[in-house]
């Protein structure tokens, strides 16, 4: 027995259209024949967004559009891909940033969940994508956010065991980037899970052991504390937006690409970038 409902995608036409056309270059650039794909690039979109934004399984979305469950994963692939490759580079989102008139920008971690597990890592016995800080597997993803915590920006993705400071460490472009960025006098904001560069970020001062912060210290970190907390907005956008960035049963090492999917989605929806 099954029962046949009536579902709303709650997006504009204009992003279904959008990612439509983005599918429809796709397959003129492949060389796609006319009549050999089971579905329309619209409906193709359809189930692309709806993954998104619903995380709806994709046995579902097989079983919606009478296709195999194959064939639903390379549609997923596809849109991934396209809307990826549209995702802004660093340095021209901190551009616009720059243009847009931001006072600063906020930098922060967020780790996207994933059931992908028994990956060996460096240490015997500890998976790869295993985060201690958040007692789950997933990938560690930088987000950098405008002053009112859009964002602005996503990094490739970096296996969970690694704390924020690593993983910035591990993206070559993000510190230089940064640097430039602040060299114009407009800080970079972060939390002290990346205390180790300090240099290039702002964060909070760290109360000594045994010591107590000074009254210039405690004033800075209050209204340090009160503009990334902010920016923290960010990561809670991206996930409270897309369901399926809460848990990724996709191969890990696709996260990066899924997440800067997931933004270009949210910039078209909004129409806005910075």
């Amino acid at each position: 027995m099954s029962v046949s409902y009536t579902a709303t995608l709650p997006v504009r036409d204009q992003t279904v259209l959008y990612l439509s056309s983005l599918l429809h270059a796709e397959r003129v650039r492949r060389g796609t024949r006319k009549d050999r794909r089971v579905l329309t690039t619209f409906k193709q979109a359809v189930l692309v967004l709806r993954w998104f934004l619903d995380g709806t399984r994709v046995k579902q979305l097989a079983v919606d559009n009478a296709i195999g469950k194959s064939t639903v994963y390379t549609y997923l692939e596809e849109g991934f891909t396209v809307l990826a490759a549209q995702a802004p580079a660093l340095e021209s989102a901190l551009l616009a940033a720059k243009m847009a008139g931001h006072s600063h920008i906020s930098i922060d971690g967020t780790l996207i969940e994933t059931d992908r597990v028994r990956t060996p890592g460096p240490t015997d016995g500890v998976d790869l994508w295993w985060s201690g800080k958040h007692s789950n597997h997933g990938g560690n993803i930088q987000v950098i956010t405008a002053p009112d915590g859009w964002p602005l920006w996503t990094s490739d993705v970096r296996p969970g065991r690694e704390h924020d400071t690593t993983a910035l460490r591990e993206h070559p472009e993000i510190l230089p980037a940064l640097a430039t960025w602040i060299a114009e006098n407009t800080p970079a904001l972060g939390d002290l899970g990346y205390e180790g560069e300090a240099d290039t970020i702002t964060v909070a001062f760290k109360k000594p052991k045994g010591g107590e912060l000074t009254k210039e210290q405690k004033t800075h970190n209050k209204a340090h504390n009160g503009k990334r907390a902010i920016g923290e907005r960010g990561n809670s956008l991206l996930k409270t937006t897309f369901k399926a960035l809460l848990n990724i049963s996709l191969c890990p090492w696709k996260i990066g690409t899924i997440v800067a999917a997931a933004l270009v989605i949210l910039h078209i929806e909004h129409d806005r970038t910075t």
